[in-house]
């Protein structure tokens, strides 16, 4: 079979790859569409997340790796002693690896597992024809929900727990910064969360244009105005600032616009350490938090996106074959900012 494999820093592979072997309580997904992750994208540049001298304590793999974790399939193959699955159904892949023993996989914080892991980062993934899971990453996808869709299950489930985690309350005004798919799709979360005012942030006017069409208030070029006077003088404050973009400079903003007794939460990864102002934070009472992926939420993700509560195909900005991954999807994603969400066709 085709498999994008990571080799090393700006060194993935379009190659050919071993059919993976399914066992006993296993699951052989034909892989549909994959989506480019921003750390797909850390690690195609950096070099960031994938193990290459050790090997994932529950895994057991290493580089080379095959990349991806935000896809969607058919079932072709079930295990000894798998139930509730059967071949032939469509699905969405919930890519965390966990322990389930340590305290806090016992109290069902599995995303905090002290040895989490993704498929696609730490097994090999969705950027390929073929891939076994395990049963419980496997959800079922209804006949209204396109497999285009089920690749945006892993994003948007992103979004959804950060939202759900925030403080957001019926009627509140929040900002997005950054306005990339992960911003996108927690406009989604926010609108079917019930908020009132959905401000988003962004440099590119293309961004901002998209996030407009899904359902943002006002929006905010911070390339060409003041973005803290603009959004005081839109809102009045907000509520709840959600940081999607990963900076310094968006961070600042996000926790200067805030009004007393609000939150900035943190959704992207930075990539270094930021300064916060803690006086600004202890005069307004504002308080920051952060959360990392998902848990129990694959679920209602999939509710939300079938009764078009998240529209989510909204943020697909290009669909390319497989063999076009490197050129057309972790290249391109770096220069052109007019693109959100890339899928990959895995087995076209």
């Amino acid at each position: 079979m085709k498999a994008a494999i990571w080799h090393g820093k700006k060194d993935v592979r379009v190659e050919e790859a071993a059919l993976p072997v399914i066992s006993a309580g296993k699951v052989m997904i034909q892989t549909a569409w994959a989506g480019i992750c921003g750390s797909d994208l850390h690690a195609y540049h950096h070099g960031m997340g994938i193990p290459v001298e050790h090997v994932h304590p529950l895994t057991g793999q290493k580089a080379p790796m095959t990349m991806g974790h935000e896809f969607s399939g058919i079932v072709t193959e079930v295990g000894e002693g798998v139930t509730g699955i059967q071949p032939g159904d469509r699905v969405a892949i919930e890519p965390l690896v966990y322990c389930g023993e340590c305290e806090y996989c016992k109290k069902g914080h599995y995303n905090q597992c002290l040895s989490v892991g993704f498929i696609g980062l730490h097994a090999n993934g969705g950027f390929a024809e073929y891939v076994v899971v395990e049963p419980k990453m496997v959800h079922k996808l209804p006949e209204n929900v396109t497999l285009e869709e089920g690749a945006l299950v892993e994003p948007a489930a992103v979004a959804l727990h950060a939202v759900r985690e925030s403080k957001l309350q019926v009627g509140d005004k929040v900002a997005v910064f950054g306005a990339g798919p992960i911003g996108l799709l927690t406009v989604l979360a926010a609108k079917a969360a019930g908020a009132s005012e959905i401000v988003v942030v962004d440099v590119s006017q293309e961004r901002l244009e998209k996030a407009k069409v899904i359902g943002a208030s006002h929006i905010v070029n911070a390339a060409e105005v003041d973005t803290v006077s603009t959004i005081l003088a839109l809102t009045d404050g907000i509520d709840v600032a959600y940081e999607a973009a990963g900076a310094q400079p968006t961070f600042t903003n996000a926790l200067s616009v805030t009004k007393k007794g609000g939150q900035v939460m943190v959704i992207a990864a930075f990539a270094k350490p930021v300064e916060i102002d803690l006086f600004q934070m202890m005069v307004k009472e504002t308080s920051v938090a952060a959360t990392l992926a998902y848990r129990h939420i694959y679920p209602e993700v999939i509710r939300l996106i079938a009764s078009k509560q998240m529209d989510v195909a909204q943020v697909i900005t290009k669909k390319i074959d497989l063999v076009n991954i490197v050129e057309e999807g972790f290249e391109l994603l770096m220069t052109d900012k007019t693109q959100a969400k890339i899928l990959v066709n895995t087995n076209g």
